[in-house]
């Protein structure tokens, strides 16, 4: 599933390739998506100038004059662009035709994307709960410490929460705690406040790092294989069960927290 970086990483790639440029036509060939796109986008779209290109969590903002586009990539969701007439490929499900013959393409095998509009001035449901973001001023251990007295589960998924913060997917609440020295299972209204400002400026640092190398990849973007995102990592514990502890040596165990596979240090990790 892509995550945080991998979406902002799209942000990136696809942004100055499509500001300041007018959208032709909006091309539907599949419209059941998780959430069916709206039979009056094509026309909502027809002619609108894309402003700027925003993240919100791991949804992408196309923001026009008329409205906001809202795109999310879903589980197996991508965005590329190519040259305008070149046929789509299975379970390439629409197009956006920009001025000057590029076309920004979704391709989802899932389907379990969304691309939906939004009014001026109008909030979304999906976003109007959503907690603020990893990489912000908004977001450090004070904060954490305070969202987590009282919660008697395991600090990961309180981690994940999208309503504590937006984006910490899987792989980097993997990586983040243990750089921060935090069993996963333990509970969060159990770690001091001491910690969770360790374990924010670890959540920084991950996706600092994830994002600074997807960056490398963004010549994909320009008729590239639509999977840009997906970049190599020297991960510590996630993927790694069984394997030594790059700190320690002692092989590393493997949880089931929240129906999520954990991977984590008994010796680095308390």
């Amino acid at each position: 599933m892509p995550e945080l970086p991998e979406v902002e990483t799209t942000r990136r790639g696809v942004q100055p390739h499509v500001v300041g440029r007018e959208i032709v036509r909006l091309t539907v060939r599949e419209s059941r998506l998780r959430w069916p796109i709206p039979a009056e986008l094509p026309a909502l779209l027809q002619g609108q100038r894309v402003d700027a290109v925003e993240r919100r969590a791991k949804y992408l903002l196309f923001l026009t004059p008329g409205g906001t586009l809202l795109i999310h990539l879903g589980m197996s969701g991508s965005l590329r662009l190519v040259p305008s007439g070149q046929s789509p490929a299975k379970h390439d499900h629409f197009d956006i035709e920009l001025k000057g013959g590029q076309v920004l393409r979704y391709n989802d095998p899932r389907r379990f994307g969304c691309c939906l509009w939004l009014a001026p001035d109008e909030q979304h449901p999906l976003l109007r709960h959503l907690g603020p973001e990893p990489l912000s001023d908004a977001f450090d251990g004070e904060l954490l410490y305070r969202r987590s007295r009282g919660r008697k589960g395991p600090v990961k998924p309180f981690l994940m929460d999208q309503k504590v913060v937006v984006g910490v997917g899987n792989i980097y609440a993997n990586e983040a705690l243990f750089l921060a020295g935090i069993r996963p299972d333990r509970a969060a209204g159990r770690v001091s406040l001491a910690r969770y400002e360790s374990l924010a400026g670890r959540v920084k640092q991950v996706l600092t790092s994830a994002i600074s190398q997807g960056g490398t990849t963004l010549r994909d973007f320009v008729g590239g294989d639509g999977k840009p995102g997906y970049f190599a990592q020297q991960l510590h514990v996630y993927g790694r069960e069984g394997q030594p502890c790059k700190r320690c040596g002692l092989p590393l165990r493997e949880l089931r927290i929240s129906q999520r596979s954990t991977i984590y240090c008994v010796a680095c990790q308390r």
